[in-house]
């Protein structure tokens, strides 16, 4: 455990982030395991309507063993890029899936609606409570909400743990800025990134590498991950593209990068509040 004694300061445990592939990251906090976009299929076509998401790579860690799930962060259902079928199978094993309305309509099971900025709190093993909020995710540039559904980001905090952002699919800095205002301050911000394209649309669907590190300064969070920059053909931006542009904005000592099936601790003694 990473520990802080000096004034103004708590205890804060560390948290582990284990990069499955694409925006699947498994995240251990307060002796839960959360699970972020279940995405578990080979490399294969996936058809959306009259276009297909193309998937490149399979997942570092298969679903049958990533073990226990305490809950699923679903930031939406409606891509297969966020939630794949074998990904939509893994969600039969898990007790309670958090994510959007329509997601809920949808999915039905022990999906529930997490709707923007009302939380929940799930038990944890030390007696102590984990409170998950739900907070905006902006699919695209505004307006086009119809085109791409709703989605929902996520801020997980609580006694004696840090205050971790899961941005889910967001490609606007002004929500990340609205994020930082009313869930801050954050320790560990969780960015989905690559700069999605669709050819529905003249436009980008997520973070470009510039954006995650303009949304790092933003939450001024002192561990920011990145993922989902890779396993899909419509990303235009891989990892490779991260640590310049996070560089350029000197903020190199804030980025954690995780190869797929990576794990990285994190450990941080926060201001109290």
């Amino acid at each position: 455990m990473s520990t802080s004694s000096s004034p103004g300061t708590r205890t804060v445990a560390p948290i582990t982030v284990q990069l499955v592939g694409g925006p699947t990251v498994l995240i251990e906090i307060g002796g839960l395991r959360l699970l972020t976009d279940p995405t578990f299929d080979p490399p294969g076509d996936h058809p959306v309507g009259e276009r297909v998401l193309v998937k490149t790579t399979g997942p570092a860690v298969p679903a049958e063993t990533v073990g226990r799930v305490d809950a699923v962060l679903l930031s939406h259902d409606q891509h297969p890029d966020n939630l794949d079928d074998a990904g939509r199978r893994f969600l039969d094993r898990v007790p309670l899936v958090l994510s959007t309305a329509s997601a809920q309509e949808r999915l039905g099971g022990a999906t529930r609606e997490l709707p923007v900025w009302r939380s929940v709190t799930l038990p944890r093993p030390d007696g102590e409570l984990l409170r998950v909020t739900g907070v905006p995710a902006q699919h695209g540039p505004a307006g086009t909400e119809h085109l791409t559904g709703e989605v929902r980001g996520f801020v997980l905090s609580g006694a004696g743990v840090p205050t971790v952002y899961v941005s889910g699919d967001n490609a606007s800095l002004a929500v990340v800025r609205d994020v930082a205002d009313h869930a801050g301050p954050i320790d560990v911000a969780i960015l989905f990134a690559g700069r999605g394209r669709s050819p529905l649309m003249d436009a980008y669907l997520t973070l470009s590498s510039d954006q995650a590190a303009h949304a790092a300064e933003i939450l001024a969070a002192p561990t920011v991950i990145p993922i989902h920059l890779e396993g899909w053909h419509h990303l235009t931006q891989g990892p490779e593209t991260i640590p310049g542009a996070f560089a350029r904005r000197h903020l190199t000592g804030r980025l954690r990068t995780l190869r797929p099936g990576e794990t990285t601790v994190v450990r941080t003694g926060t201001p109290s509040r």
